[in-house]
């Protein structure tokens, strides 16, 4: 078996301000991106609409091809889809549920190939996929994936709390809001379209961080029990030492994956592959730089009961120090028995 980073003992929790202030500021940056470029770029999935993708077999001229389909499909977006051969037309339906139709939603795409036609005849171009949907399918889509992501969260946030004691659990599930707030903040500063792929990707997500941050809090627990008086603080700092290895296998391995999606699968898994990728760095982050000080801010706020006080609260004094960067006080030698004299 290959072993690396083997008995590390790096202190990982003493960078916590660091990261806090890195993934509040990603965060404010993705809000800060509807001010100037909109909302979320949902499919044609969601919104319901037209998707046209073309191959052409000269480069056309973008100019005439936009004003061929604007005269069919006024405000179309096209886009270059790979090669500059190549491009999408999404017709966006805009009409309401009530006054639309599939029918009328796929006439739209009929309505495309007749102008194309006439501009480029049917040997200069082939249409490669068509999707139309209408907007009552695009809306009950919609609803369905933030219903399922609602789901997976509260089953994940049952199991943490049958699985562990409720402050590993509040930890857990706080760090794996923080990665899907991070993660949809993401998909906004880069503009990627939210599809049913993505949502797959988020859902995806949502287990593997979860699973992250509980084999951490696994070895976390056996630890407490084996170093009943070793301070949550540098418990947490071993455990993650320990765990540092399998981490560092089973994202490389991941990782391997999702660039290979990423660079050779195409431009339809090509989203969820992007969102895989950074999801398997944001995993990484939040189990060691978000969920471990949670624990350490929650255990403070909620202390466990402990037999023995006086060690209870030296510990906690010792991790309150390391998180808040206190000098440690120094403990009170013990005082020794005075001894009397032996008689004769």
């Amino acid at each position: 078996m290959i072993r690396i980073f083997h008995n590390t003992s790096f202190d990982f929790i003493k960078w916590w301000r660091h990261a806090a202030i890195a993934t509040v500021a990603f965060m404010v940056l993705g809000l800060a991106s509807f001010a100037w470029s909109g909302g979320v770029n949902y499919s044609i999935e969601f919104t319901g609409g037209t998707l046209v993708q073309l191959e052409f077999t000269q480069p056309p001229n973008v100019a005439e091809l936009r004003s061929a389909i604007d005269a069919v499909a006024p405000g179309s977006e096209i886009t270059q889809y790979g090669t500059n051969l190549e491009y999408t037309v999404r017709a966006r339906e805009e009409r309401t549920e009530a006054e639309a139709t599939t029918s009328a939603t796929e006439g739209v795409a009929k309505s495309i190939r007749g102008a194309l036609d006439a501009k480029y005849t049917a040997t200069g171009y082939t249409v490669k996929r068509v999707e139309s949907v209408g907007p009552k399918v695009g809306s009950e889509l919609r609803r369905g994936a933030m219903i399922a992501m609602a789901l997976v969260s509260l089953v994940t946030l049952l199991y943490l709390a049958f699985r562990f004691e409720w402050r590993f659990g509040a930890a857990a599930v706080l760090s794996t809001a923080h990665d899907v707030l991070v993660t949809f903040a993401f998909i906004k500063l880069f503009q990627i379209e939210v599809s049913l792929v993505v949502v797959g990707a988020i859902l995806t997500l949502l287990g593997y961080s979860g699973n992250d941050t509980i084999i951490i809090f696994d070895r976390v627990r056996e630890n407490l029990k084996k170093s009943r008086k070793e301070p949550l603080y540098d418990t947490l700092n071993r455990s993650i030492n320990e765990t540092l290895p399998r981490s560092i296998l089973t994202h490389t391995t991941t990782l391997g994956a999702t660039l290979a999606l990423l660079f050779f699968a195409g431009e339809v898994l090509r989203p969820f592959a992007w969102v895989m990728t950074f999801g398997v760095f944001v995993a990484t982050f939040s189990s060691i730089y978000v969920a471990g000080p949670l624990l350490l801010w929650i255990e403070r706020k909620f202390p466990r009961a402990v037999t023995d006080k006086a060690h209870a609260s030296a510990a906690q004094v010792k991790a309150e120090s390391k998180v808040e960067g206190k000098p440690e006080r120094p403990s009170r030698p013990a005082s020794r028995p005075t001894q009397r004299p032996a008689t004769r």
